[in-house]
C-alpha cells in the first residue's frame, strides 16, 4: 500500500490491485497506532477510528484535493501505481 502523502505524523495511502475489495473511492490513513479507511466523496469514516483533531485534518485535506484523489483513484482500480499528492500545510 503506497503512501501518497503525509503530515503532522499522519500517513495516507492508496491500495491499488486490489479491485474486488474495495468498490467506493476511499483512501487509508495511519497515525499513533491508529487506522481508518475514510471516504473520498466526503470525507466519512468508513472503518477503524481515528483522533478527531487529526480527522478533521485528513478530511480538509481530501477537500482540498478531491480531484486528484479520484485521478489517483481510478489509476489505483487499474492496478497503476497512484502519484503523491501534496500534504497539507
Amino acid at each position: 500500500m503506497p503512501t501518497i502523502s503525509m503530515f503532522y505524523g499522519i500517513l495516507v495511502a492508496m491500495l491499488f490491485e486490489d479491485n474486488d475489495r474495495h468498490n467506493s473511492p476511499h483512501i487509508h490513513v495511519r497515525y499513533a497506532g491508529q487506522k481508518a479507511s475514510i471516504a473520498i466523496e466526503d470525507g466519512r469514516v468508513l472503518g477503524g477510528g481515528f483522533p478527531p483533531k487529526q480527522l478533521k485534518m485528513v478530511q480538509v485535506w481530501i477537500e482540498i484535493h478531491k480531484d486528484e484523489l479520484l485521478a489517483d483513484w481510478e489509476l489505483a482500480v487499474a492496478g497503476e501505481q497512484p502519484f503523491r499528492i501534496s500534504p497539507l500545510q
